[in-house]
């Protein structure tokens, strides 16, 4: 797959660095701050804020540089291109939306699901069994599904991340961590595969599966149960907000740039430094995601 042009993807970075920063219309966007931060040259920074002066997000003065012409929470999602359609998982998505703004009550039955969606009772079973599968819903005796606790609200979802952003350094820290070369290189392939593009194409569900799939192999390097146990919980209640969350792909670029630079310093053994900067990605995260509410 042809690389996407690179220019968009630090754009995009440029945009999540002035939300995470809480920037306003009129702040001045310094090139050389922006390349230190994301570590690269002055270069591409400077294309990429050709690119969003471009696009009237930001504007240029003369011998000054460049500066927000809005508020970067208002600014549109998505600049590095179109996003592929998640053919085939439109209903998937509709009933995890509307499970999150609270259109579905705690327990549902299939005819409600078939009438509701449209749906054949073959489709809806294939659907509900997905979503039993993953987590969020279970098939109760007899008739009938129950969803499953999900964090719903803005608070909770931030109380998540705080809970990650103790667990997971914790867990780098243990003496009993262990480093999985083959884990790892797996990770880094991943990782690698969505800054070549495929942070634009793939499905919401496979983002989030990849996304909880790096922290999750992360956590279990520890070898402590109670903290593999944890962080597998806290991902699954948060799977429908992440939902919501990706359908702003600004913050994708930048999270796996961390990513490898999280298993960069675990595999060099630099244990204090990768949990340091572990509760940094996450602490950054936040901030960016709680840009938004779950409405």
């Amino acid at each position: 797959m042809p690389k996407p042009p690179l220019p968009p993807q630090i754009a995009s970075m440029i945009i999540d660095y002035a939300r995470a920063n809480a920037m306003r219309k009129g702040d001045h966007l310094p090139a050389q701050k922006l390349a230190d931060n994301f570590r690269v040259s002055r270069s591409p920074v400077n294309e990429a804020l050709k690119f969003l002066e471009n696009q009237k997000l930001v504007r240029r003065e003369p011998n000054r540089g460049f500066f927000l012409v809005d508020d970067p929470r208002h600014t549109s999602r998505n600049l590095g291109g179109p996003v592929s359609g998640e053919t085939g998982e439109e209903t998937y998505f509709q009933i995890a939306d509307d499970r999150l703004s609270g259109n579905l009550p705690d327990r549902v039955s299939e005819n409600e699901i078939m009438r509701r969606y449209a749906l054949s009772r073959t489709e809806a079973l294939r659907i509900l069994n997905r979503m039993s599968r993953e987590g969020w819903i279970e098939r109760l005796p007899g008739k009938g599904w129950e969803f499953r606790p999900t964090l719903t609200s803005g608070k909770a979802y931030e109380m998540a991340y705080l809970f990650r952003m103790a667990i997971e350094p914790a867990a780098i820290l243990q003496q009993s961590f262990q480093v999985d070369a083959v884990a790892y290189r797996r990770a880094r392939d991943q990782q690698q595969a969505l800054l070549d593009g495929e942070y634009l194409t793939l499905s919401r569900s496979e983002l989030f599966r990849i996304n909880s799939g790096f922290h999750e192999m992360i956590v279990e390097c520890s070898g402590n149960i109670y903290f593999i146990e944890s962080i597998r919980r806290v991902n699954a209640s948060r799977r429908l907000a992440e939902y919501r969350k990706t359908l702003d792909r600004t913050r994708l670029v930048g999270q796996s740039l961390e990513h490898l630079r999280i298993l960069d310093l675990l595999e060099a053994g630099d244990f204090e430094k990768a949990a340091d900067f572990m509760r940094f990605h996450l602490d950054f995260a936040l901030k960016v995601k709680t840009d938004t509410t779950l409405e």
